[in-house]
């Protein structure tokens, strides 16, 4: 398969500018996916530079880029610390992370990601996870799903959806996206059915994926990973994941303390270098439609530790 059919990067001339990469320098590519910011990350690069990719889909090895200055890791980013170190690495440059799912994950239908197929309800990023998304829909107690997507979908009427799943699985077992679509289908809003679907599969993916313990884990270990001046960008695709990086890059930690010397001087390890995140311009949304949503933020290693 083609990188560009596999996926399209996302803000990609802005990130890379903002990622400011050196010739010599050592970067990290979070979500390799079909290749694309990595491929602009090489060009960039000079001979004495070197990118270090992850991706825990094992689809993504498809797109692997022969050049001796790359290495793609297949495994899921949170680790990014430990793989580093086995590859004699201590300190990089800059880190880009492009979260979310990949266009070729939402468009292979047995991966069950979008409520746009009928297929299987999976939604593993690694299909080696144990745990499914259909696993959680018909194991998981009522109150527990009502919180799940009250929490990761940020869904108004969650406990009539969780009340609804447990009643219709005391039937039949749900195990299809399409099952799942018409359960919850009564409680979406007219004329924004899609939307409201769109949310319940975040959640589900959310949670099976454990995404935002691994983007915590991730992004706490860039502190040390980064040398002063170094830089790190994150693309986000919803409020939940782009709340955590704002914070964390204002203040190093995800409870947003601000920590200050004697002189109220700012001790954060890392300045914001967008006030604001940076959203993919129209150009850009009509090409690619699901860029809609994403929200670029980068800071810089300030010298605190």
């Amino acid at each position: 398969m083609k990188p560009q059919l596999y996926h399209t990067p996302v803000m990609l001339r802005a990130s890379l500018e903002l990622l400011s990469v050196k010739p010599d320098g050592v970067y990290v590519d979070c979500t390799f996916g079909g290749g694309g910011h990595s491929r602009g990350i090489l060009s960039r690069l000079g001979d004495e530079g070197r990118l270090i990719a992850f991706d825990q889909d094992p689809d993504a090895v498809v797109n692997e880029i022969e050049d001796p200055r790359f290495t793609l890791i297949q495994a899921n980013f949170r680790y990014m610390g430990k793989y580093l170190r086995l590859e004699g690495i201590r300190q990089v440059d800059g880190v880009l992370a492009d979260l979310g799912v990949s266009s070729h994950q939402f468009d292979t239908a047995e991966r069950g990601f979008s409520l746009r197929y009928s297929g299987p309800l999976d939604m593993r990023m690694n299909p080696g996870i144990p745990r499914s998304a259909a696993d959680l829909i018909n194991d998981w107690p009522e109150d527990q799903l009502a919180i799940l997507f009250y929490q990761y979908g940020e869904l108004p009427h969650s406990r009539r959806i969780a009340k609804a799943i447990v009643r219709a699985r005391q039937q039949t077992p749900i195990t299809t996206t399409e099952q799942l679509n018409q359960i919850c289908a009564p409680f979406c809003k007219k004329g924004f059915e899609h939307h409201s679907l769109a949310r319940i599969y975040q959640a589900l993916r959310i949670e099976v994926n454990q995404e935002i313990a691994a983007l915590k884990e991730m992004l706490l270990q860039t502190t040390a990973l980064v040398v002063p001046g170094g830089r790190l960008v994150v693309i986000s695709y919803h409020s939940i994941e782009d709340r955590l990086v704002k914070v964390f890059m204002r203040s190093g930690n995800f409870e947003n303390r601000t920590e200050k010397d004697f002189y109220g001087n700012d001790l954060s390890p890392w300045k914001p270098l967008t006030r604001k995140p940076l959203e993919p311009e129209e150009e850009e949304i009509k090409a690619n439609p699901r860029s809609r949503s994403a929200k670029l933020r980068a800071a810089t290693r300030t010298h605190c530790s």
